[in-house]
């Protein structure tokens, strides 16, 4: 049974749309990391701060956090019963992330206006520079954790969460 939820991956991935897909279909209470970590004035606050808003809701019953934030991924992978993580293609992610310039979302505190070319290197490096540690903490956790690993978004879209019960491993 899902509580406690973490959804992970490249920027771009889905991961927020997908979050709040699971967040309608359950009910689970939906908490986007950027908005911890990100000021409105496109500042960030210190990291104690962010970490006491994050131990907030990790003590929480019930909960479905969207991002990655790798600093701090062991501490919710050993506090949540299921993952999601989008091991989508680098070229996806980086035109999820172009389709959102411009608009309003509800997990980020301002209109992203440009694509900052340090932010696309980010994305280009992730599946090399970032995915083989999240599978290695993802392996450690294997025998205690639901796992759903999604290749591509059309495999997310047809994830069924209220059908599924326990999620299984689609990767």
């Amino acid at each position: 049974m899902m509580e406690r939820v973490i959804v992970i991956g490249s920027p771009g991935s889905g991961k927020s749309s997908f979050a709040r897909k699971l967040h309608t279909e359950t009910g689970i209470p939906l908490y986007y990391l950027d908005m911890l970590w990100h000021k409105p004035d496109r500042t960030t606050v210190p990291q104690e701060e962010f970490d006491a808003r994050l131990q907030v809701i990790l003590d929480q019953d019930r909960w479905i956090m969207d991002g990655n934030y790798q600093r701090t991924l062991e501490k919710r992978l050993r506090v949540c019963d299921t993952v999601f993580l989008m091991d989508i293609p680098t070229e996806t992610c980086i035109a999820g992330v172009e389709a959102r310039i411009g608009r309003k979302r509800e997990d980020m505190p301002w209109v992203e206006t440009e694509f900052d070319e340090e932010f696309r290197q980010y994305i280009m490096e992730f599946s090399q520079a970032r995915l083989p540690q999240i599978y290695a903490l993802l392996e450690t956790y294997q025998d205690r954790k639901n796992i759903v690993i999604f290749k591509s978004r059309e495999e997310a879209d047809r994830y069924n969460i209220l059908k599924s019960g326990n999620p299984v491993n689609c990767g």
